[in-house]
């Protein structure tokens, strides 16, 4: 799936493999070059997969930071991510 800055790729959890949902980040130098940046990115999405997870079906989820996001808007990335995320919550239990 697809947003304006982030590409959100997920795969079903095999038989074998145990648990719930769980989350990848890739933040690349590429597109942010301070790491204070990458990690605040980082956090951003780490938060709101923690908010969601009980939510997500039990799947890997792999967010890519795919494009230089200008401005660098914390409210606007969370937002971004948190709608990314929700494609595939159910509603609350």
């Amino acid at each position: 799936m697809k947003s304006r800055n982030f590409l959100l790729h997920y795969r079903p959890h095999g038989e074998e493999e145990a648990g719930g949902a769980r989350l990848g980040l890739v933040v690349g130098k590429r597109f942010l070059r301070r790491s204070v940046d990458r990690n605040l990115l980082r956090r951003l999405a780490r938060e709101k997969f923690r908010h969601l997870r009980t939510q997500l079906p039990a799947r890997d989820f792999v967010l890519r930071l795919a494009s230089k996001p200008l401005p660098l808007d914390r409210q606007a990335l969370a937002q971004e991510i948190d709608g990314l995320l929700r494609k595939f919550a159910s509603p609350a239990r």
